[in-house]
């Protein structure tokens, strides 16, 4: 019996050592993968949503747009463009400083418009132009209209590359209001000019696996501009290459014909186009 009980003692210590040592361990690691796993699906499933909904933001068509680019220190930073999204005229003011000087001159330009829209960025100092906004210019300018615009990566987009080539003439701080304007006019083909991860999807975007968030991201980009579709005529490079079937390289070599022979008249002039054959149409 003395036998048979030390056995059993030794047995249930070892069963226990087991247990608490090796087992609970695995089993709490294989816990925390697996709920870490399924919050990071569920991540790229929200940013994958949020993405979506702001790129099919329903367009402001025909009509001219003030872009404003809040700042306090350097002073806001605004842009008028046209209804094709031409810049008209841009400039700096300051919102706590020669406020009537400030709302006189913008009523001049909001004025020789018919219905403009004020697109101003969410950042800092917006609180304070929009307190000038509708305190002095909207109560005299009624058929103006004020929208507040998420302006994550707005600076991005202003001090790349692509910015300098579309608005070589243009400050890279007033490229900025440029493209707050742009995006409230048609916001998937401006917001496809920027890394879709640095428009501002959601929080802990960075936690997560970068290179699955990119991949993930750009289907939704893809499956945006398709469901959309684009108008060869006018549709910038950063947003053809998003077409199936078509891409980067492709568009640009429809853009350098458009440019070179004039509009396209249909669908099949693309065939007329280097390197895109009828199998690629």
């Amino acid at each position: 019996q003395s036998i048979s009980r030390a056995w059993q003692e030794q047995f249930r210590a070892a069963v226990e050592d087991g247990i608490q040592r090796l087992l609970l361990p695995s089993l709490e690691k294989e816990w925390w993968r697996e709920c870490l796993d399924r919050a990071a699906e569920e991540s790229f499933r929200t940013f994958a949503s949020n993405l979506r909904f702001k790129l099919l933001q329903p367009p402001v068509k025909g009509a001219c747009i003030l872009g404003v680019d809040p700042g306090l220190r350097t002073g806001c930073k605004y842009a008028f463009i046209s209804e094709s999204g031409s810049v008209l005229t841009s400039g700096t003011f300051f919102p706590n400083k020669e406020r009537e000087d400030v709302a006189s001159k913008l009523l001049l330009l909001l004025e020789k418009h018919r219905d403009p829209v004020i697109a101003l960025g969410n950042g800092k100092g917006s609180r304070e132009a929009e307190e000038l906004i509708r305190q002095l210019i909207l109560p005299k300018a009624p058929s103006a209209k004020l929208t507040i615009i998420d302006e994550s990566g707005a600076s991005i987009y202003s001090a790349s590359p692509l910015a300098s080539k579309e608005l070589p003439n243009l400050d890279v701080t007033i490229r900025g209001a440029v493209s707050l304007a742009r995006r409230l006019q048609d916001p998937l083909a401006e917001l496809v000019k920027i890394d879709p991860k640095s428009i501002g999807v959601g929080l802990y975007q960075h936690d997560v696996d970068q290179k699955k968030l990119a991949e993930e991201l750009n289907v939704v980009v893809q499956s945006a501009v398709n469901a959309v579709g684009v108008d060869l005529n006018t549709a910038s490079p950063s947003l053809l290459k998003y077409v199936a079937g078509i891409g980067a390289k492709m568009a640009e070599s429809i853009v350098a014909h458009r440019e070179q022979e004039g509009a396209f008249a249909s669908r099949a002039d693309l065939l007329q186009v280097k390197g895109v054959g009828k199998k690629t149409f």
